[in-house]
């Protein structure tokens, strides 16, 4: 009888298993799953050709639209599958494998289902769209597979919430700095701790880096009033309107990287809608105009 495992090897296997990319879930069980159902279609579709060239009204064709249309019903259901948690088979890493390769079954399915047939028409209206959620799907993935690592080194030890806090902390150092100040300085220390340093909405969240800013142009006008400040209060202040300026700029590269990771489903989930509304035209088309 083999020795059991040692319970250092389970924790590495566990923690393989936890660490384990959704793309290979069950050791790519979803992606194998996926290439055989293309395989067969491409193989019945090679053997099996109705002349003068398959088309969607064959029998063939009929059953492609039919496991294309439910397809596409159940991997819109994963944005409901993210509000509930389970473990096991149908885990949401499963659930997710599965929506990613399906998807991308996807091609090979509506592409046989048209029979390379295309018009300025509603059906091809459809497969645009399905496209366009495939692709923007896939560039979701890929977003997904580069910034996780780079919104964590950006944070280093810091969590979003603790930046945040660090920067009201540096905001009530500053303004009991600015207490002794004359009216000049002290506005302008004012107007760094007034500034919305995140406003904009989301175009000014993807503009990268440190802006130019009332805390920037702080640390450079009292750089010009060296002889009517303190010297210790100038040292006290350019030290912390450093740190802020510092910290923005990384709450600035964080929120960028959140907003990139977030932009392409303003693409992928209006588009998705859109193909089920153009597929239940197409649908309806099909059996009560044809």
């Amino acid at each position: 009888m083999a020795a059991p495992s040692s319970p250092r090897r389970q924790v590495r296997r566990s923690s393989a298993v936890l660490h384990e990319s959704f793309l290979r879930h069950r050791n790519w069980r979803w992606a194998k799953f996926a290439s055989l159902l293309c395989l067969v279609l491409i193989l019945i579709y090679a053997i099996d050709r109705p002349l003068p060239r398959p088309e969607g009204d064959t029998v063939y064709g009929y059953t492609l639209g039919t496991i294309g249309f439910a397809l596409i019903l159940w991997l819109t259901a994963l944005g409901i599958r993210k509000r509930r948690m389970s473990p096991g088979v149908w885990s949401l890493k499963a659930w997710t494998s599965a929506h990613v390769w399906l998807g991308l079954s996807l091609i090979v399915i509506g592409t046989l289902h048209t029979g390379f047939h295309f018009g300025w028409n509603i059906h091809t209206f459809a497969y645009a769209l399905m496209m366009l959620v495939i692709f923007s799907g896939l560039f979701g993935i890929g977003v997904y597979a580069a910034l996780p690592s780079k919104l964590s080194e950006n944070r280093g030890e810091l969590t979003e919430t603790q930046m945040l806090e660090g920067l009201r902390s540096i905001d009530r150092q500053l303004h009991s700095a600015a207490q002794p100040l004359g009216p000049r300085a002290a506005a302008l220390i004012q107007a760094s701790l007034e500034e919305d340093a995140f406003g904009g909405g989301l175009r000014a969240r993807l503009r990268s880096g440190a802006l130019e800013n009332a805390t920037t142009h702080a640390e450079n006008e009292l750089r010009k009033m060296a002889g009517d400040v303190p010297p210790d209060a100038m040292e006290r202040l350019r030290a912390l309107l450093g740190q802020k300026h510092g910290l923005v700029a990384q709450l600035r590269r964080h929120l960028r990287l959140r907003a990139i990771l977030e932009i392409w489903l303003y693409v992928h989930v209006p588009a998705t809608i859109a193909l089920i509304a153009a597929l239940v035209a197409h649908v309806v088309s099909v059996f009560f105009y044809w």
